[in-house]
């Protein structure tokens, strides 16, 4: 009997085990289905959102892609405009057709802030300028050697790359600034690409230059004059477009220019990853490259806001020219740094 009793409890306690066995081995398998579960569910929404579609944009830009367009193709190099969610096209065209371009919708930004785009906005365009790349521009006057000074240059022609835009309007108030009249030069067009070669074959006495091209002059004797730069504050680069996109799309708008603010940033603080954006951009040596960031870091606005300064220096340079005289401009008219002053705030920017 005891024997009889004693077996019934072993197969008591065999089955108490097998049933926690049982229980282990389902509470397992349902943990694993549960992860795989969710592994599924995250690898489905990451799926989703890789396979999710960018919002197409399109920026153009008035040249190849020079100076001061460096932030708008680390933007677009480096993913900061991907990771804003967009797929940016770069598109080249000048800044005559630039103008229409944005007016009929194929174009959403013009990268850019100058005279062209302030004086389209004046003609009739309803887009406003609304950040800064840099708010100094990077122009040499630079003269063949027998040229000493600015004025041993009086009615020898001086080539820039347009008459009554940025280069040529920076470069009359330089002048006007050292004292010396306008009217006493002659004032040649030319291509940026053609520049240094009418210099050396003698086409034209001097030139107003901008990175790489002013190096190069340097190391061929040609003699630096003027640094039309440090005495004139006049924007560089930059983005405008239509008040309606500003008012209808002010997020899509805020991320434009954050992606071109951060890469301003990036450029700022990366020195080699910025020389290699140069040296493949703009087809130049490493030493050439080197020269070019480190002016470029000289010319940046901070928190790439529109200023008041570069604004009237555009009127006044457009006025120059004997455009719109007669009218009373004032910063809003041609500007809105409502965006950028939000962008810069949330990046950590001082806005005064």
């Amino acid at each position: 009997m005891g024997i009889m009793l004693r077996a019934a409890r072993n197969r008591r306690s065999i089955g108490k085990k097998d049933m926690n066995r049982k229980t282990v081995c389902h509470w397992a398998f349902t943990s694993l289905l549960m992860m795989a579960a969710a592994v599924s569910l995250l690898m489905l929404a990451l799926a989703a959102n890789a396979q999710e579609p960018k919002a197409k944009i399109r920026i153009s830009n008035a040249t190849s892609v020079g100076f001061s367009g460096l932030p708008l193709i680390a933007a677009r190099d480096w993913g900061l405009f991907t990771e804003n969610g967009f797929d940016v096209q770069v598109i080249i065209v000048t800044t005559s057709v630039a103008a229409p371009a944005l007016s009929s919708g194929d174009i959403d930004y013009i990268s850019g802030v100058g005279p062209a785009t302030v004086s389209a906005t004046l003609s009739g365009l309803p887009s406003r300028a609304v950040w800064f790349s840099s708010d100094k521009i990077a122009y040499w006057l630079m003269s063949r050697p027998q040229f000493k000074g600015l004025k041993d240059l009086k009615s020898r022609k001086i080539g820039l790359t347009g008459l009554g835009g940025a280069t040529h309007v920076s470069l009359l108030m330089a002048m006007e600034k050292l004292g010396v009249n306008p009217s006493d030069f002659t004032f040649v067009s030319l291509p940026s690409n053609q520049l240094l070669r009418s210099l050396e074959s003698g086409f034209i006495d001097a030139a107003s230059l901008n990175p790489p091209f002013m190096f190069f002059a340097r190391r061929q004797g040609f003699n630096k004059l003027v640094d039309i730069g440090q005495l004139v504050e006049f924007p560089a680069g930059g983005l405008t477009t239509l008040i309606k996109t500003i008012k209808s799309r002010p997020d899509e708008v805020k991320k434009v220019i954050r992606s071109l603010q951060l890469a301003k940033e990036m450029i700022r603080r990366s020195k080699e990853k910025a020389q290699d954006l140069i040296m493949n951009n703009l087809k130049v040596d490493r030493e050439t490259a080197a020269e070019t960031y480190d002016l470029f870091l000289t010319t940046l606005s901070e928190n790439g806001m529109p200023s008041h300064t570069g604004m009237e220096n555009i009127i006044r340079a457009i006025k120059s020219q004997g455009r719109f005289t007669d009218r009373k401009i004032t910063f809003e008219d041609i500007a809105d740094d409502t965006l950028a002053r939000g962008v810069a705030k949330e990046l950590g920017y001082k806005t005064r």
